[in-house]
C-alpha cells in the first residue's frame, strides 16, 4: 500500500470496514471511527480517505446517492453464483442476500432517474454494448413470413414464455410449454393460474411481434404490455391501470412511491428518456430497469419490464431477449440491487450474459434450418455494398478485386474469405426484385447487368 496507509486513521478506517462483513454507510463509519478514534472526523475528511482507498483498488462503493455503502474488496466470500459475475457485482449480491431485518429501508430515488442522460449516461459498457451488436442480428426481411422465419418465431416466442413465467415461479416445463402454446395441451397437474401466465405471455409477444411496426417507446405501449400479462390474473379494472394503492417488494425492503397522477409522471418520464436512447440495447436495458423500479402497476411490473425490454430490440430487427439460462434466485437478487442501491451492474452482467444464450439458441437453430449467418451478420454492408458496385458501373473481374478490399477494410478477418463469397454470390444471383432499397433504380440495374454478363 502507499503512504496513505502509514495514516493511524487510515488503517483505523480499515479496520472497521474489515470488523463489518456487510457494506457500511458514511454515517455508520463517522460513528464506529469516532469510537475507535476517541474523535470526530469530518464527513468531507472521511469521503476523501475512501475515496483514496478506492483509487488504490482496497475498497468498492455500491449503490447510489444516499443508498451508497462500502466495503472491502478482501471481504468476498466464496460465492455459488455463476461465473460472469465480476468482483463488484458479487458484492452487491452478497449485500442484499443478507437477512432482510439487517438492511436498511429505502425509498424510490427521482434524481437517480433524472441524472440519466441519454447517449451519455450508460448502463451498459462500452464492451457490453459492442459484444451485443456483434451478435444480434435476425435473418427477418422485412414483411416476410416464411418458414424459416416463423420456425424461428415460435422457438423465440416459447422460450421467452417459459423463462419469463419461470422466473415468477412458473412450474411448468420447457416442454410443458411448448405444449401449451403450440397444441393447446394443458397437463392435469398445473395450476390454472400458471396456464393463464403462459398464454398471456403468447399473447402479449404476439402482440408485440405483429404489431412492432405501430409499437412506440411510449406509455400507451407499456400498459398495453401489462394489460395482455395481467388480464385474468389481477382485477379486471386494474389490468392496464396505474396503480391507487400501495405496493410492496418481497425480500426487499424497498418502498416504492404512492399516487397514480405522481406513478404516472415517473412513467412517462421513463419512456420520454427511453425514447431518446440511440443505441438499442441500451435503450432496453433501461426500459427493463425503471419500468420495474418504478413498479407502476399493483403487480405484474417485472414480468412487464422483461416484455418492454424487447420492444427496442424486435424494432431494430435483433434477436429478442428471452432470458435463457438466467437464475431466479440470481434475478429477484440482481433486481434487489436496483431497489435498494441503485446500482445495475448485477443485471447488466445477466443481461448481457442472458442475451447471448438467447444469441446460442438462435445461431443453433438458424443453422438447423440452414440460415446464411454470413449473409445475415453483414447485410447492411453487404447491400452497401452492392449498390456502390452497381452505381460506379463495376463489372467482370474488377468486382471480386472490389470485394476484397472492403472486406479487408471492414470485415473482421475469421469471416473475410466467407464474405466474399457469399457477396460474390448474391450478385451473381441478383435480379431486379431484389434491388429493393438499396437506393439504385431498375435503370441503373438492367445497364449494369448488360455489361455485368456481356
Amino acid at each position: 500500500m502507499r503512504d496513505i496507509m502509514l495514516h493511524k486513521p487510515i488503517r483505523e478506517l480499515m479496520v472497521v470496514l474489515k470488523m463489518h462483513m456487510t457494506p457500511m454507510s458514511i454515517a455508520e463509519i463517522k460513528v464506529a471511527l469516532r469510537i475507535i478514534l476517541k474523535e470526530p472526523i469530518s464527513e468531507r475528511t472521511l469521503r476523501r480517505w475512501l475515496k483514496a482507498l478506492m483509487d488504490e483498488g482496497h475498497v468498492l462503493a455500491l449503490g447510489q446517492y444516499r443508498a451508497r455503502r462500502y466495503q472491502l474488496k478482501s471481504i468476498i466470500t466464496q460465492s455459488q453464483h455463476s461465473p460472469f459475475f465480476s468482483e463488484h457485482s458479487l458484492l452487491m449480491l452478497q449485500a442484499v442476500e443478507r437477512p432482510i431485518f439487517e438492511r436498511e429501508p429505502c425509498a424510490y430515488h427521482e434524481i437517480w432517474l433524472k441524472q440519466y442522460i441519454p447517449n451519455e449516461s450508460f448502463y451498459l459498457t462500452q464492451e457490453e454494448r459492442d459484444i451485443l451488436a456483434q451478435h444480434s442480428a435476425l435473418p427477418f426481411e422485412e414483411g416476410a413470413a416464411n418458414t424459416y422465419t416463423r420456425k424461428i418465431f415460435n422457438r423465440l416466442l416459447i422460450d421467452l414464455s417459459y423463462n419469463s413465467s419461470r422466473l415468477e415461479g412458473n412450474t411448468y416445463s420447457l416442454l410443458e410449454t411448448q405444449k401449451l402454446i403450440l397444441e393447446g395441451k394443458v397437463p392435469p397437474d398445473k395450476l390454472d393460474v400458471e396456464k393463464l401466465m403462459i398464454l398471456n405471455h403468447k399473447q402479449a409477444i404476439q402482440f408485440l411481434v405483429d404489431g412492432i411496426c405501430r409499437i412506440d417507446v411510449d406509455v400507451n405501449s407499456v400498459r398495453t404490455m401489462h394489460y395482455l400479462l395481467a388480464d385474468g390474473l389481477i382485477l379486471a379494472d386494474d389490468a392496464g391501470q396505474i396503480r391507487k394503492e400501495s405496493v410492496r417488494i418481497s425480500l426487499s425492503t424497498y418502498v416504492p412511491i404512492e399516487g397514480q397522477k405522481r406513478l404516472l409522471q415517473f412513467l412517462e418520464l421513463i419512456v420520454n428518456i427511453a425514447a431518446k436512447i440511440s443505441d438499442p440495447f441500451e435503450q432496453s436495458f433501461f426500459l427493463l430497469v425503471h419500468i420495474a423500479y418504478l413498479q407502476p402497476f399493483i403487480d405484474v411490473n417485472k414480468r412487464t419490464s422483461r416484455l418492454c425490454c424487447n420492444i427496442p430490440l424486435i424494432k431494430n430487427n435483433l434477436i429478442p431477449l428471452s432470458f435463457n439460462d438466467v437464475s431466479k434466485d440470481e434475478y429477484i437478487s440482481a433486481m434487489i440491487a436496483i431497489y435498494e442501491y441503485n446500482d445495475t451492474r448485477p443485471l447488466a452482467e445477466l443481461y448481457t450474459f442472458a442475451y447471448l444464450r438467447s444469441y446460442l439458441e438462435y445461431h443453433t437453430l438458424s443453422v438447423e434450418v440452414g440460415i446464411d449467418m454470413i449473409h445475415v451478420r453483414y447485410r447492411p454492408l453487404q447491400r452497401k455494398l452492392i449498390s456502390k458496385l452497381i452505381q460506379e458501373k463495376i463489372t467482370g473481374a474488377a468486382i471480386k478485386e472490389a470485394i476484397q478490399e472492403f472486406a479487408l477494410k471492414n470485415i473482421p478477418v475469421e469471416d473475410q474469405e466467407a464474405f466474399i463469397d457469399n457477396t460474390q454470390h448474391q450478385i451473381d444471383t441478383l435480379e431486379e426484385y431484389k434491388i429493393v432499397g438499396m437506393g439504385i433504380s431498375v435503370q441503373e440495374f438492367l445497364e449494369w447487368k448488360k455489361d455485368h454478363r456481356v
